[in-house]
C-alpha cells in the first residue's frame, strides 16, 4: 500500500465521469489498498477515485471504529429518506465547508473489493459521505452545490455552537419533547445489511 496525491479542486480529472469496475484483480485490490492509507493519512472521512486521478467508480468510506473503511465498487444509491443539514468539507477543497442538503438517510448497494455484492444503511455523518463521493463518481464537486456560503472551520464551529446552544434553549422550554439531531451535529451510523 501506498500513499496517494490527492487531487486540488481545478484539476480536470474531477470534473469527468468515472467508468464502472469489470475486473476485480489485484490492481483494484491495490487501488483500494492505497485508498484506504490515503484517507487515514488525510483524516478523511470518505475518498473516491477520482480524487487520485483514477477514473474508476470506486469509493472509499471510514465508517467508524465498528465497521472500519468499507470499498464500495460501482456504488448506487437508493432508499433516501429525510433531509439533513449538514456542513460537509472535501478532501480535494480543503478547509472550506458548506451546507449542500443531504438525505438524513439512505441504502448504498455496491460490490467490496472481491465483486461481492454488499449493502449498507447509511444516516448522518455516513449518509452524506456516500453521497458526497458518489457526487466525486459524477465529476460534480460539492462546493457548486452549496446553498448559501462556503465557511471555514473556525466559523462552522461557531455555527455549530450558535446551533446547538438554540436546541438547548428549545428543548429546555419543551421538557419531555423529542430532541432531534442535525445542523451538522449528528455523527450517524453506517451498518452492513443483507442484499
Amino acid at each position: 500500500m501506498a500513499l496517494r496525491k490527492i487531487h486540488k479542486s481545478g484539476d480536470p480529472a474531477l470534473a469527468k465521469k468515472a467508468k464502472q469496475v469489470n475486473k476485480f484483480d489485484s490492481r483494484l485490490a491495490q487501488l483500494i489498498g492505497d485508498m484506504k492509507e490515503t484517507i487515514k493519512d488525510a483524516n478523511g472521512v470518505g475518498l473516491a477515485a477520482p480524487q487520485l486521478g483514477i477514473l474508476k467508480r470506486v469509493i472509499v468510506i471510514d465508517a467508524g471504529e465498528e465497521t472500519g473503511v468499507i470499498e464500495l465498487i460501482n456504488p448506487e444509491i437508493t432508499d433516501c429518506e429525510g433531509l439533513q443539514a449538514y456542513y460537509e468539507g472535501c478532501l480535494s477543497y480543503p478547509g472550506y465547508y458548506g451546507d449542500v442538503g443531504r438525505p438524513q438517510s439512505l441504502t448504498v448497494r455496491a460490490y467490496d473489493g472481491n465483486g461481492a455484492e454488499v449493502a449498507y444503511r447509511a444516516t448522518g455523518l455516513y449518509a452524506v459521505a456516500c453521497c458526497h463521493e458518489s457526487d466525486h463518481l459524477n465529476g460534480e464537486m460539492f462546493m457548486k452545490k452549496v446553498k448559501g456560503s462556503l465557511y471555514t472551520l473556525e466559523e462552522v464551529k461557531e455555527l455549530r455552537e450558535k446551533e446547538k446552544l438554540a436546541k438547548d434553549a428549545i428543548a429546555a422550554k419543551n421538557t419531555g419533547a423529542e430532541r432531534q439531531n442535525g445542523g451538522g451535529t449528528s455523527e450517524g451510523f453506517m451498518r452492513r445489511i443483507e442484499v
